[in-house]
Order: structure tokens, then sequence, then C-alpha cells
């Protein structure tokens, strides 16, 4: 596959490209997005579903930019698929041979199928959670998932979406009634069995009601992000009674202002329709999921188990090759277990601090100085994919205390904060303890842990900083500690 690849998303409302730059055989980031707002549906469901001249020019001039752009990003793969409102089309294919002629462009025609499909996979392999129902409200369609035991097992395309309902119920209509009774005939056509606590949001309509939820919060985050059912139900209703005025008061943009109406009556009923509870909003979709199919096409679809392409690129990008990352890993693992009458061996415990101590390096690639800052930024903001932002927050903390000092508070409901200062003096004391290669031995004795093979340097360091370390310590071969007492007491 090549190394860079550019997917190409034409939609009812925006045509999308996401430019991704792959660093290892499953390592990748998101090196570029564009979008254009083409409306290519404009006029269409007024016209027997035939798209119009005028869109047709917009999305033209934009897939030819989009063109450009990829190639001066070095892509040479370019990967195009249309949705709704072209599929529905009967003179799609004259556009798609305009598209041809004009932009040297492959377009591919996906089905609604298909199109949840997509959507599915990239929140399957790149959300933190895997088992629920995924919601993608497009223009012209939305379609939905089940995702159970970490595969897509039951795939649904309803002929409902923003622009859709815009066009037939709003522009100068505002038949609510109407609307809501056309959503509701295109639920009926769903297995009345299927119900999820747990949904997945895809698609610009949710980014951007979740985006505009979370704008008083500290987090611009949305991929990942947690929030009620409820919280997007009711702020759903409030959407669909105000008026333009009042959508660009909340800080809606030109862009939704006349559409996000439409997206917010879609979106609600369907969370009630499937007794929704929570809801994780994906920042990833239909082109994430055109990217991970091609990636994944010899892998079912999925990557390799306790695999995560977050982790794997930002080694990739900042782990120097001579960095200690891996002895203190190894020797933060070993601690762990050695120590499990303090932790009892919770799995989710090992599995932030094996995480953690992967990263512990990676601020070296910025220098010496501030390391432990720029490991935990560098982190925080690298863990994009399979992490929740509570999970990223935990990391970032551990990787800016590590060997500076304890945690003082979390505000994680994911672990403890005495649990944190935990992993946070393991973190600290795998540091000291790799300073020098060496063979060390662990044991715990009462509460206490005695090290054997501990260098001189490693003894000093670790006496000199017992304070933010925070269980006993002591050395079966102690080098310097009536020294350490004379000079640093």
């Amino acid at each position: 596959m090549a190394k860079i690849v550019s997917v190409i998303d034409i939609g009812s409302n925006s045509a999308r490209m996401a430019i991704f730059a792959r660093t290892s055989r499953f390592g990748f980031y998101l090196l570029e997005e564009k979008k254009s707002r083409v409306r290519i549906s404009e006029g269409s469901y007024e016209n027997d579903g035939y798209l119009q001249s005028q869109p047709i020019k917009r999305t033209l001039n934009a897939l030819s930019g989009f063109v450009q752009v990829a190639k001066s990003r070095g892509s040479r793969k370019i990967l195009c698929v249309a949705t709704s409102a072209v599929r529905d089309a009967p003179n799609y294919k004259d556009f798609i041979k305009q598209v041809k002629d004009q932009c040297d462009l492959q377009v591919r025609v996906i089905d609604g199928e298909k199109e949840a499909y997509y959507g599915a996979l990239a929140c399957l392999n790149l959300l933190h959670q895997n088992q629920g129902i995924s919601i993608d409200v497009g223009g012209g369609s939305s379609e939905c998932a089940i995702l159970q035991n970490g595969k897509v097992q039951e795939l649904f395309s309803l002929d409902i979406g923003a622009i859709r309902l815009k066009e037939l119920f709003f522009d100068g209509k505002n038949d609510l009634k109407g609307a809501q009774a056309f959503i509701a005939q295109a639920l009926s056509s769903l297995p009345k069995h299927i119900k999820s606590p747990q949904i997945f949001g895809i698609g610009g309509s949710i980014r951007a009601i979740t985006k505009i939820i979370l704008k008083d919060s500290k987090t611009s985050f949305v991929h990942g992000m947690e929030l009620k059912a409820q919280t997007y139900i009711s702020f759903c209703q409030k959407i669909i009674s105000s008026s333009s005025d009042i959508l660009r008061e909340m800080g809606f943009g030109e862009d939704r202002i006349d559409s996000i109406k439409g997206g917010a009556l879609i979106f609600a009923a369907l969370l009630e329709h499937f007794e929704a509870q929570s809801v994780i909003a994906s920042g990833a979709g239909v082109r994430e999921g055109v990217f991970l199919e091609n990636l994944l096409k010899n892998h079912n679809g999925k990557f390799p188990h306790n695999f995560n392409p977050s982790l794997r690129c930002t080694l990739d990008r900042f782990d120097r090759k001579d960095s200690k990352s891996r002895l203190i890993t190894k020797e933060a693992l070993r601690l762990f277990d050695e120590l499990s009458p303090l932790h009892h061996h919770d799995p989710y415990l090992k599995k932030i601090l094996h995480t953690a101590s992967k990263l512990s390096c990676i601020g070296e690639s910025l220098g010496s100085h501030m390391q432990s800052f720029h490991s935990g930024y560098l982190a925080f903001y690298g863990l994009e994919y399979g992490y929740s932002l509570d999970e990223r927050l935990l990391i970032k903390t551990l990787l800016e205390s590590m060997g500076k000092k304890l945690p003082k508070e979390t505000n994680s409901d994911l672990i403890s904060l005495s649990n944190l200062k935990l992993l946070s003096s393991i973190l600290t004391l795998a540091k000291f303890l790799t300073i020098n290669p060496s063979t060390l031995t662990y044991k715990m004795l009462q509460d206490r842990l005695c090290i054997s093979g501990a260098p001189y340097l490693a003894q000093e360091q670790i006496l000199k900083h017992t304070k933010i370390i925070d269980f006993e310590i002591c050395f079966q071969e102690a080098k310097l500690e009536n020294h350490y007492r004379k000079v640093y007491l």
C-alpha cells in the first residue's frame, strides 16, 4: 500500500478529503483534511433525484482542487467514493464521466449498506469501545450498523438525511410534523428487536452538535467523547425549536444553519428508537473506513490483537532507536507484577502503565530539557485512535510526573488517586533503575520492595527522590545509604 493515501468522500452536503500518512505496516496518522460545501444534492430531491448543473460544477471544481492538494502531498493513491445523492441520481453515470474527464479521478458509487459498513469499520478499529450500534447521519441518508464481539454484524441504510429533510420539509415550508412522519416511516423498516445502550455517532451533523454541547468545556476533542444519550436528545429538541439567529448564537456555522434541524431530528429519533443510554462521538467515518478496508484487506478488516495504530505511529515518529523505552517498559511491568499486593492484579492498570512506559522516552525527540512534559504532550495528542479522553489524560499525567512528582489529584473515574500514584511511582522507579544496564531482581517483604542488583547511580537517584515513590524501598546491596543520609538529609 502507498505511503501517502488520499480518500475523497462525495456526500450530499460536502465533499471531503482525508490524507493519511503511513509510518509502518499498520501505523498511520491523518496528515491533512479538506472540505468543500458542494451541496451536490441541491435541487435534486425536488427534481426526481437528478443532479443539477450548478451543484455538479461546484463539485467538479472542488474535486480538481482536492486532486492537486493530494498530489502535492505525495499521494500516489487517491480513492474516491460517492454516497446517497449520487447513487440515487438517474444521471449519476454522466456525473462520473465528467469527473473522470475533468479531474482524472475514478469515482466509486457505493450503496447504503457499504456506506454503513465503512462507518462501522472506522468505529470498530478506531474507538475505545466496539460493542453497540453505529449511527451515521448524512445529508441524503442515514446508516446504522450493529457491532458485536468485535465484528460488524448487520447493516441498515435509511433514506432520511439532513439535506433531504431540508429540501422536502423545511425550505419555505417548516413542515415539522411532515418531517417527523417521514422519519417514523423510515424507522419502521428497522427490526424492532434491535436495541443498544451504546451508540457510536458518525457524520457531520453529529460532530457539529457534539462540538456545541462541549463548547463550554475545556476540551475541543470530538473523537472518543462519551456523553449521555439524553443530553443529545434534549439538545436536539432545543435545536429543532430554535430560529436561525438562535442557532448562530449557539455557535453553529453558516454551512450548518439550514440543515442542522434535519440532522437533529433524525439523530434524536434514532437514539430514542434504539433506547440508547450513552453516545460515543466518532471523528472517524466513511473516509477512514475506506482507508482501513484498503490497509487491512488481508486481515479481515481488523488490526492484529492488542495492536493500536496511534500508539504504533507515535512510536514510529518520536521514539529514537537508541532510547531506553524498551528497558523502562520491561522493568515497569516486572515491578507491577511484583507489587501485586498493592493493586490486586488489576489488568486495566497494567494496560495504562504499559502504554505510558512504551511512550516514556518520546520527549527525547525534542531534546533533554522538559523531556517528561514533551513526552506527555506528544502522547496526549498522538493517541488519537483507540483511547478515550480520560485514558489519554491519565497517560499524559503519568509521563509528565515521571521522575518529577507524584500526582496530587485525578479527574478520572477510571482509576483512584492511590492507584494513579502507584503507577507514577512504578514508572519513576523503572526510569531510575535503567540508568545503567544491569540485572535486577525484586522481592516484596511485607510492605517493602527489596531490590537486588541496582547500580550506584540508580540507588543515588532513588534515594534522592523517595518522596515521589509511594512505597518503601530497600537495596540488598546498599552502596550509598550512609552517604545519602550524610549529604542529603
